[in-house]
């Protein structure tokens, strides 16, 4: 990604931003006058980061650098959290030099061992643009059966946007969707020059309304841990505690696993599902 592309994602990142702030919430005056932009004006975040307007439009322009001062200023105005300050901060510093990385990813065995042991777990590797490396037993009989999507398909958020089934099994879809966007927006500032993530983005931009208006919002996150909340045709209701554990070896690859407050429904609903799926989906072709 060239430097103009650097300037040009931060100056619509600030953009969107600056969208979603009102007059009120920054304890600016409002005269009652008709405001032709939803959120703030520019000026009134030049006012409220001590820059000048003409310095501030050229940013969101993309036509000049911001001073690590002027960052820190913006991220208070804007009142960003850790992961769009991250963010924020990786499109400004993109012009260091980054090593190529290799185009396939492949899981270690003593990593695939480890998930087929995890038998009351469910269990899967993601890698770069939350592509599913490998998964267990019970991860194909909570999600889908990955064995039966073709290889080159096998992408977390593809199979989110594109797979009428994922609609159904997750109990808030958009949630789970918007927090899909919004790591794939990390990933894209922290891999810029990714043709996969190109591509990805592309596709789904082409295949789904929703991604390409929450793509455009640019909003990010990096969270490793949460709870969703599915419906299992066959488990029921269950509402699953997640994390995501980094690979020692490639932190590329991560581990993410599912698990249930013992005593509750749900840690007996993947109980049932264990069973289930120990007599409906095999151990064999585990891993892409």
């Amino acid at each position: 990604m060239s430097r103009d592309a650097h300037l040009s994602e931060l100056g619509e990142f600030l953009t969107a931003r600056r969208a979603e702030l009102s007059p009120r919430a920054m304890g600016l005056p409002e005269s009652g006058a008709l405001r032709r932009v939803p959120g703030l004006r520019r000026e009134e975040v030049a006012q409220l980061a001590a820059i000048s307007t003409v310095y501030y439009t050229r940013l969101e322009q993309g036509r000049i650098e911001a001073s690590a001062r002027v960052l820190t200023a913006l991220a208070r105005v804007f009142r960003l959290d850790d992961d769009q300050r991250d963010y924020m901060l990786e499109l400004a510093g993109k012009e260091k030099t980054r090593p190529r990385r290799n185009s396939v990813q492949k899981v270690r065995p003593s990593t695939q061992r480890l998930l087929d042991n995890l038998t009351d777990t469910p269990a899967i590797v993601l890698g770069r643009c939350m592509d599913i490396l490998a998964w267990n037993n019970l991860a194909a009989a909570l999600l889908t059966d990955f064995s039966q999507v073709p290889e080159g398909q096998r992408n977390s958020a593809r199979m989110l946007f594109t797979d009428p089934a994922m609609r159904e099994l997750y109990a808030d879809w958009e949630t789970v969707a918007r927090t899909v966007v919004a790591f794939l927006r990390m990933e894209a500032a922290d891999n810029p020059d990714d043709p996969r993530m190109a591509a990805l983005v592309e596709e789904l931009s082409e295949k789904d309304p929703q991604f390409r208006e929450w793509w455009a919002a640019h909003h990010v996150a990096h969270h490793s841990m949460g709870t969703k909340t599915f419906r299992h045709p066959v488990a029921g209701g269950l509402t699953l505690d997640w994390e995501t554990l980094a690979c020692p070896t490639d932190p590329d690859q991560h581990l993410v696993i599912w698990t249930a407050e013992p005593g509750t429904a749900s840690h007996e609903g993947l109980r049932v599902l264990a069973c289930w799926a120990a007599n409906h989906h095999p151990r064999a072709d585990t891993a892409g």
